[in-house]
């Protein structure tokens, strides 16, 4: 896919961050398949078995990030959100919503999960309530905006780059490095969850797969089972070894026995 291309507008109202109040009605955006929260809770699953998510972190799925733009509060929420660092809650407190720079940093990252019915999510509307497209860029400025088409399984990762996405080049793996998390990004197919399809994952520096937990427990498994089978094969080569002792033993006997017969001593036969 190529990069979609953002024309001039003019500049925008002065952009500030306020926390909203508690009361503030939050927008309900419905998830549009029941995959979309799944490619969400395995993103987080993987990183957080892997022990990568930081106290300070901030990971959440069709959550409000907030700004206000002259008068006005928006509120955009993606699919998926990664925020390095947060300030921490008060005890008892809710994160409703996220508004950068009062509350922590800018997001990282934030993906966007594409059904057939786009939903607005590639606008690129320089005008309020503003698309998506343009409020991650233009007034969030996040560092690596993800889209993400489940149904055919097209992924593109974009890089802002001098104010602007650029679309990223995946290595010759096809996977892209997210450097704001320290990870590769990309596509595996098969089943989880009941559900066979093509889902988004992450690989460490080395290449190595970053597992879900029931793969962490086949892996287990398959790992106990390899122990059972070499301590079975263990136990059968001392029972080959302990038979072979007990039939050269009695072998020995019966020729002891038969030199006997004939009034042969074994004293003699060692001389």
């Amino acid at each position: 896919m190529t990069a979609i291309q953002v024309r001039q507008s003019s500049p925008l109202p002065p952009i500030t961050w306020e926390k909203l109040p508690p009361d503030f009605e939050l927008p309900d955006e419905p998830v549009e398949n029941n995959l979309q929260p799944l490619l969400a809770a395995a993103l987080r699953e993987a990183l957080e078995l892997a022990g990568l998510i930081l106290e300070s972190a901030l990971i959440a799925s069709n959550f409000g990030i907030c700004a206000t733009v002259g008068a006005k509060t928006l509120v955009k929420a993606p699919d998926w959100v990664y925020v390095k660092s947060v300030q921490p809650l008060s005890e008892g407190e809710v994160r409703r919503s996220y508004t950068p720079h009062v509350e922590g940093e800018v997001p990282a990252v934030v993906m966007e999960f594409i059904s057939e019915s786009e939903g607005g999510k590639y606008s690129i509307n320089p005008h309020y309530p503003y698309g998506k497209w343009h409020f991650y860029e233009c007034i969030l400025k996040i560092p690596v905006y993800v889209i993400f088409h489940p149904r055919t399984g097209e992924l593109d990762v974009y890089r802002l780059t001098e104010g602007q996405y650029k679309q990223q080049v995946p290595d010759e793996n096809n996977f892209y490095w997210l450097e704001e998390i320290g990870l590769f990004l990309g596509l595996w197919r098969g089943k989880k969850a009941e559900m066979t399809a093509t889902w988004l994952r992450w690989w460490d520096q080395s290449g190595n797969l970053l597992l879900w937990g029931s793969e962490q427990i086949d892996q287990e498994r398959q790992q106990v089972e390899q122990e059972r089978q070499r301590a079975e094969q263990e136990r059968q080569r001392a029972k080959t070894a302990e038979v072979a002792l007990e039939q050269e033993r009695r072998l020995n006997e019966r020729l002891a026995q038969k030199l006997m017969e004939l009034g042969v001593s074994s004293e003699a036969l060692d001389g």
